[in-house]
């Protein structure tokens, strides 16, 4: 049996299944794509839910797996020559278990790259626009008198959708016909925009017609489906 035993994180939440992946997070649109991925690709793991009410993200546990204590983070018991590895940062998660699996990336070399583009794009641009829009639409933002710092995110979340409108266009996934880990990165931070930031009038999402249609193809598949409610919260 795999002995986890030297990552303290599994002395506050424990490995029932240690031969598994341990995955540490919450249904955001960040830790939503290493559930999805981690479904999409069949891979074996066991899910732990972070509580962000108890600051479970500023524990010294969680903190062991990463300083920078953000969720998500993975512990592999069966990673790179049959040792245990440990990652933090969703984009290099999601590199890493396409590389782990031999899925959901491009066999040309070049169209690696290009999809690999991608999912900096969602790293660099998408996931902190979109959640800059969500906090000063949503949350305590809403309340700052002053609405530029609004304005600002409402504009940069338009370009950006107006960005992927154009990737998309004529194509069924942001890599062609190819479903890929650059879509997966993506659907939970789009869906999240127009439902749970509730910003869908506010970025004129129904503009970006070629997103929409993403959107839906992406929210039908099984897995995304079973990703998007991973870890069941606490």
């Amino acid at each position: 049996m795999t002995d986890l035993a030297a990552f303290p994180i599994t002395r506050r939440w424990p490995a029932e299944h240690p031969d598994r992946i341990q995955l540490y997070s919450v249904p955001t649109p960040n830790g939503v794509k290493v559930s999805i991925a981690l479904e999409e690709m069949g891979l074996a793991y066991e899910p732990h839910f972070i509580d962000f009410s108890k600051d479970e993200t500023r524990s010294a546990e969680f903190q062991s797996l990463n300083p920078n204590g953000k969720i998500p983070a993975i512990i592999d018991p069966d990673g790179p020559d049959g040792k245990p590895l440990a990652l933090f940062e969703s984009g290099a998660i999601l590199l890493y278990l396409a590389d782990k699996s031999g899925l959901f990336m491009p066999s040309d070399h070049g169209r690696c790259w290009e999809a690999i583009q991608w999912v900096f794009f969602q790293m660099g641009a998408i996931g902190p626009m979109f959640g800059q829009l969500g906090y000063f639409n949503k949350f305590a933002g809403k309340e700052i008198e002053d609405k530029r710092p609004l304005e600002r995110y409402v504009g940069e979340s338009k370009r950006l959708l107006g960005v992927l409108e154009g990737r998309l266009k004529d194509r069924e996934w942001v890599m062609g016909d190819e479903y890929t880990i650059a879509d997966i990165s993506m659907l939970g931070w789009v869906r999240n925009l127009i439902t749970f930031y509730e910003a869908r009038e506010l970025v004129g999402f129904d503009d970006y017609p070629s997103v929409g249609a993403w959107l839906e193809r992406g929210l039908a598949r099984p897995a995304v489906q079973r990703g998007l409610s991973i870890p069941a919260r606490g």
